[in-house]
């Protein structure tokens, strides 16, 4: 059995490949993460063999199409899944504060709308303030300030 692997099949006949403490982050989402690329999106266990071909062939179909990435949603080829995991797992989360605007304070960088008295904003810590609903969408799709992705 080596460090990784834990008993040979469980009671419902699945294999453990990864355990929590194999895995580089220790905020549990690492552990979810690889769950979800071990056991695949599609839910690939069955218990009869039709479903269990039919998980196969979709399993297959993931593969050649690629997948979505858990952590960022981004769609990713099947080679280039795992080196992806590992960069989107350890790359630092950029956070905000959220706070309401006291005064007029220019647009938002990403719906070009201005930012107005009383708005709810979110500040980055690289400062850079946008509307709290714009910088929620953005981070949907990435987790880095729109003006600054390198920091």
């Amino acid at each position: 059995m080596g460090a990784r692997q834990s008993s040979p099949a469980a009671a419902n006949g699945r294999t453990r490949a990864y355990s929590g403490s194999d895995l580089p982050s220790g905020d549990g989402r690492a552990a979810a993460v690889m769950r979800y690329y071990h056991h695949g999106a599609a839910g690939a266990t069955s218990a009869s063999s039709s479903s269990s071909a039919a998980a196969e062939s979709g399993t297959r179909d993931q593969k050649v199409a690629g997948f979505k990435c858990p952590v960022c949603s981004k769609f990713i080829s099947s080679d280039e899944m795992d080196l992806h995991l590992v960069m989107c797992l350890t790359k630092p989360r950029v956070t905000y504060n959220e706070d309401v605007l006291v005064k007029d304070a220019g647009e938002c960088a990403i719906c070009l709308e201005e930012l107005v008295q009383g708005d709810t904003i979110a500040r980055l810590p690289c400062l850079c303030i946008y509307h709290k609903g714009c910088i929620d969408e953005w981070f949907e799709v990435n987790r880095s300030c729109p003006e600054h992705p390198s920091d």
